[in-house]
Order: C-alpha cells, then structure tokens, then sequence
C-alpha cells in the first residue's frame, strides 16, 4: 500500500495581510461596577472578548464576582449552563493598565459615580478618554455610558473626536435590553453606524438619542418620580399602590420607587440637580421626600433602606 501524500496547508491560507479582523472582536470597559459589568457580561455572552480596567485586585475581584452572579441568576431561571458561564467567563479578563487595551477597536467608558455624593466626575472621564487616545489605535471608537454629561464636552480635548459616542444602557430595570445612543457634535456617521451594529451585535435595540442633558429615559423617569413623591407627601396613595399603579395599570415591569431604590437615591439628587442646572426649570427641583432620604443616606437596595426595606439579597421586607 503506497504512502499517502501529505502536502502542506500553509500556503492555501491567508496570508496575514489578507486577513481581516472581525469588527468588536475585542472590547474594554473602563470601570466594572452596576453598568460596567452589565456591559461586559452582554458582550462576552455573545462572543466577544472582553477586558476591564479597575484601579485594584479588590475592585477587579469584586467585578468578576457581581459577573458570575448575574450569569448565576440565569441559570437559576433555567437561561444558561454551566458550560456556558465557563466560556462567558473565559472571555472576561481584568488589568489594572490602559496599555492592556492594545488592540481593542471599541472601549466603554463606564466609572461610577461618587459612591457617597452620586456627583458625575467629569473631570476624571475627561482623564480616561486622553488615557484611552494614548493606547488605542485611530480606528478604534471611544465611548462613555452618559446621562447627563455632555459627550461632546469628554472628547473636547481629543485630538480625534469625530470617533467619540454617548451611550445609555438602561441597566436598571432587568433584562431591558435598551441602548441610548448619543452622537456628539462630531461623531462621524461611521462610528455611529459601527456603534448601531454592536448594539445588533448584541442583542440590544437602541434608540438614536440627540445630544442633551438626561437623555430621553432619565429626564421621563425623573420627573415621574418627582410626581409620584408630591402624591405620597399629600397622602393621596402609599407607596406600594403607587407602584402598583404603574405595574398593573400601566404595564411597567417595576414601579417608579423600586427603580429609584434600584438606581441609588444619592444618585437620583445629583441627576435632578444636574438637570436643574441645566434647564433651570421647576419640574427638575429635587422632592423634599428625596432630600431627607438622601440626607439620611437611605440610598435604596446599596443600604437595604429606601423607599421600600430589603434583605442583603436585595429583596423586598415585606
């Protein structure tokens, strides 16, 4: 019998420069917290590789674990495997250094907020996206997870601003699947078409949103809730028929006082005050039911007090 013949494939391959890279094979989320790590577990579960920056072992700690459970409670509900969860989680790294974020042709800007004061740090976004110029290549697009900062006001030191975009995951009520995308004053319609894919990319549909303070869903939740707060302060209803106006009679998955409890309350005070500054009008001025939570640092499920009492699960005390 003769000897089979055995020819090299090399050469019937691309060569490397024929080889395209696929688009958002690679992405980097800049902070790994409630928003950040929404992000990254969406884009690994569809197949990309993701990598996140935080400024300690303990904080990229913290994030692997707010991941696994997320992925956790999906297959609690019969959602994923544990195969699965593997593979996501084989796809998620974390680094301490921007220069991990060679290579990456999309990165999120995602830091959160002042955990005591809920203030927006604009300068320290405005610090991320020069580091983020420094180490990326000019293709690659940079964006930053906006409510009511001003995206064309974080990329206004960029030498390259026409690849800057706003993004809004609307993280706080669960599984809504919902993208604001924000173009700044000179985002070029290529980055807000590849920004346009990625949400596709996973599974996520977005709205086209002009570039404003609050956006479309905060400026609608906030003065929705300032609303609900005048009508427990005048004693017309409580706050679980409040709620449960806005869940059964209006087909809401959760009502206004649980999203906010959700969101942080210290959150909500600075949204509405920035929102104030910026328009100057009364239906932003911030409940006095608001302030004396705030105050008292009744912030919601992150102190298990708000306008509801939880567990350390997160679950409501009845």
């Amino acid at each position: 019998m003769s000897e089979p013949i055995r020819e090299p494939i090399e050469r019937y391959g691309l060569s490397k420069r024929n080889q395209k890279k696929t688009l958002f094979s690679r992405i980097g989320v800049v902070g790994c917290g409630k928003d950040g790590s929404v992000i990254a577990t969406a884009a690994a579960s569809h197949g990309m590789e993701v990598i996140f920056l935080e400024p300690s072992e303990e904080r990229i700690a913290n994030a692997y674990a707010r991941i696994e459970t997320k992925l956790d409670r999906q297959i609690k509900g019969w959602g994923l495997t544990e195969n699965e969860k593997k593979a996501i989680m084989g796809r998620i790294s974390g680094t301490m250094d921007y220069e991990d974020f060679h290579g990456c042709d999309f990165v999120i800007e995602a830091i959160r907020y002042n955990d005591m004061t809920g203030e927006r740090r604009v300068e320290q976004r405005k610090e991320v996206f020069r580091h983020l110029e420094k180490v990326l290549s000019p293709q690659a697009i940079i964006a930053s997870n906006v409510t009511t900062v001003i995206v064309s006001d974080l990329a206004s030191d960029l030498e390259n601003k026409s690849r800057c975009i706003g993004l809004h995951f609307l993280s706080n009520v669960p599984d809504s699947q919902m993208i604001e995308i924000v173009r700044g004053l000179e985002t070029s319609d290529a980055t807000y078409e590849k920004v346009c894919q990625f949400a596709r990319l996973i599974n996520y549909q977005y709205v086209p949103v002009v570039e404003s303070a609050g956006l479309v869903s905060i400026r609608l939740f906030l003065i929705q809730l300032n609303e609900a707060c005048s009508i427990l302060m005048e004693n017309i209803s409580n706050t679980e028929d409040i709620d449960r106006i806005m869940t059964v009679g209006f087909g809401h998955r959760q009502g206004l006082f649980r999203i906010a409890d959700r969101l942080g309350i210290e959150k909500i005070v600075k949204l509405l005050e920035n929102l104030y500054d910026e328009y100057g009008h009364v239906k932003y001025k911030t409940s006095p039911i608001l302030l004396r939570m705030y105050r008292a640092k009744h912030f919601g499920v992150s102190t298990k007090k708000g306008f509801y009492t939880y567990d350390d699960m997160g679950n409501i005390i009845k």
